[in-house]
């Protein structure tokens, strides 16, 4: 009892001190702390322009002519600058081990805008961070890869694998620039891989990101062993000067798995960025970027008013340290209601969410500091129709969650739906195009989805594979969609290579050419960036803003039917994992109207693919997992 009331207390005075400002490596704003609306706590005009500034005077200390974009918290676009001689595309890459050039996908793509990476790279390091945890474009690298950490073989696949392809152009949850200043916004690329995205923070308080590309590569950090002089890092880390995150919260603070994150590999400068020469003596441009800046540069907005597209709700989850997103007009965009088939009324949607909350404000966060803070997350619950009928966060979640949270309810309730291998089987192939906008010619063209169910069915040895019912977590799914089955198991299959049927083979797999997740948004992502923009990313009306492919999600039934689904992101995988299922099943028992998770002996964890002895996950939930109990096995038996 007395360490409970210890514990109690610990977090209520580091509640009420962590608010407090101070330079960089000071207090940070942890639990319930919402930034007040003054002019700390977003960037002006000034900023921005002092931003683009240093980084120009970086750049031209090297030699390294950039692009560079900063946004504020929620992906306005503030600035996008081109200097003189910067090079106006990129190419996108990657390589695996002694160099292996990738064919398809996304890989070998070069006739994007070099503003496009910028952007992609600011909105990364603003949507991974948070009061509590500064990451950037190089920690997103290291999560994503087949192995966590990359290179280190026969270990599981990054926890955030498959995260970049979200806050997609296409997802009918993100904003667009002509929705005035309310976010989250739109990315051109998802999240990015490549060194030279960070985060930017005033007074100890995330206020945007900053982004840039000099070296016309797009790729990422594939091996971590070594200490890099990346040119896109270092002008960032120039950039970001004055605006830097605070130390302690940084990617290098902060473990999972018992490994460090990455923030940046050198910030070696050879310029002073308080030399910098005024933002109107700077040799370059500003640049209209279609769809995303109109070539005026502006202040960001302070997150957590209704500009912002984010508030504090003072509705039904008013008493649970909620935030909503709301509209320019401050309505909220998803206010509980009834499933459009009529198989869950709003008041269980309301139940489910605000069990979910409960525990979120119960849970230890993975991914922050201090240690021994709440987890901050996003949840959203849909219909079988993939329809949202709740959505809300806890107030300092990071941004990516957004977007995420409903990526991985809708594939929950994708795989688990009858229906799911014919919807899949029947949509046209993704186009894959390479360097200069051609065509992808065979053996490197996109199979098609038919082939893909169909290897599905295989790989089970079962012809009604999903088409029986059978209920899947992301969990689940993510484990048939890794280059390796059993995930981390370099050669999986007895040394054959071959992962999962959702997964492109190895021998010709990247991060951006992954396979099913991409394929099916694929289309869609490329007719964002080339000029044809569509809203909905994979043609599936229960997946409008694509699929996800890491733990945080699980159908939701009632008795044996299936009824929607639950998901949450923005912490660790494991705390995602157990606000949704633990979130669910406080509320069954709440409601007492059949509402549950999945019966167990239709969940996905009975399979055994290929009769290899080895089962799926449906969920694991963290030890530990509470600040104010010493409960352990929280998900046991359930």
């Amino acid at each position: 009892m007395k360490r409970r009331l210890f514990l109690i207390l610990t977090l209520a005075i580091l509640t009420v001190t962590s608010c407090g400002g101070g330079g960089s490596g000071g207090e940070v704003c942890a639990n319930n702390c919402t930034p007040p609306a003054t002019v700390a706590d977003f960037l002006t005009v000034a900023d921005v322009q002092k931003i683009i500034a240093q980084a120009a005077f970086e750049a031209t200390a090297r030699n390294a002519p950039a692009t560079i974009a900063v946004t504020d918290r929620v992906g306005n676009i503030l600035g996008v600058f081109r200097m003189t001689g910067a090079k106006t595309t990129f190419r996108i890459t990657s390589s695996q081990g002694g160099g292996t050039k990738v064919q398809g996908g996304l890989e070998n793509i070069d006739i994007l805008p070099d503003t496009f990476a910028a952007i992609t790279k600011a909105i990364t390091g603003a949507y991974l961070s948070s009061n509590g945890n500064a990451f950037s474009t190089r920690t997103a690298s290291q999560i994503i890869q087949e192995n966590f950490n990359p290179r280190e073989f026969n270990q599981p696949s990054g926890p955030l694998f498959g995260v970049q392809f979200s806050q997609l152009s296409c997802s009918d949850l993100m904003r667009r620039d002509s929705d005035g200043t309310v976010g989250p916004k739109r990315s051109p690329l998802g999240l990015a891989a490549d060194p030279g995205g960070l985060p930017l923070y005033k007074n100890n308080r995330l206020v945007g990101g900053v982004g840039v590309i000099a070296d016309g590569v797009y790729g990422l950090d594939a091996d971590i062993t070594d200490i890099d002089q990346d040119i896109d890092e270092l002008i960032a880390v120039a950039a970001s000067a004055s605006f830097a995150a605070p130390d302690d919260i940084r990617a290098n603070r902060i473990t999972a798995d018992g490994r460090t994150f990455r923030f940046v590999d050198s910030e070696l400068l050879v310029s002073n960025p308080a030399l910098a020469p005024a933002f109107a003596n700077l040799a370059g441009s500003v640049q209209t970027v279609a769809g995303f800046f109109n070539g005026i540069i502006k202040a960001g907005t302070s997150f957590g008013n209704a500009q912002s597209g984010f508030r504090a709700d003072s509705g039904v989850f008013s008493g649970q340290n909620a935030f909503i997103l709301v509209d320019a007009a401050n309505a909220n965009r998803y206010p509980p209601r009834a499933s459009t088939d009529s198989l869950m009324t709003a008041a269980e949607a309301t139940t489910i969410l605000s069990e979910a909350l409960k525990i979120a404000n119960r849970a230890r966060a993975q991914i922050r500091r201090p240690l021994g803070t709440q987890a901050q997350v996003t949840v959203a619950v849909v219909d079988t129709n993939g329809e949202v009928l709740a959505l809300a966060r806890t107030p300092d979640a990071p941004l990516f969650g957004t977007d995420v949270s409903l990526q991985k309810a809708r594939t929950a309730l994708l795989f688990s739906h009858p229906s799911a291998a014919a919807d899949i089987a029947a949509l046209p192939p993704a186009q894959y195009i390479s360097a200069g906008g051609s065509a992808v010619a065979p053996p490197f063209a996109a199979q098609t989805f038919a082939q893909t169910m169909a290897a599905a069915k295989i790989f089970f040895n079962d012809p009604t594979a999903f088409s029986n019912g059978t209920a899947f977590s992301n969990r689940a799914i993510g484990n048939i969609a890794r280059p390796f089955f059993p995930d981390g198991i370099n050669g999986g299959n007895s040394g054959g290579g071959n992962g999962g049927p959702f997964s492109t083979p190895y021998s010709n797999w990247s991060p951006f050419h992954l396979g099913l997740q991409l394929d099916l948004a694929y289309n869609a992502i490329v007719g964002g960036v080339t000029g044809s923009p569509a809203v909905g990313c994979t043609g599936l009306a229960r997946a409008k803003n694509g699929i996800q492919i890491f733990p945080g999600a699980v159908p939701i039934y009632r008795g044996n039917v299936l009824v929607g689904a639950i998901g949450v992101s923005g912490d660790g995988v494991d705390q995602d994992d157990m606000i949704a299922f633990l979130g669910l099943t406080n509320a069954g028992k709440a409601l007492n109207t059949g509402i549950q998770n999945a019966p167990r002996n239709i969940r996905a964890d009975h399979l055994q693919p290929q009769g290899l002895g080895t089962r799926l996950r449906y969920v694991q939930c963290p030890q530990a997992p509470f600040y104010d109990s010493s409960e352990q096995n929280v998900c046991e038996g359930l």
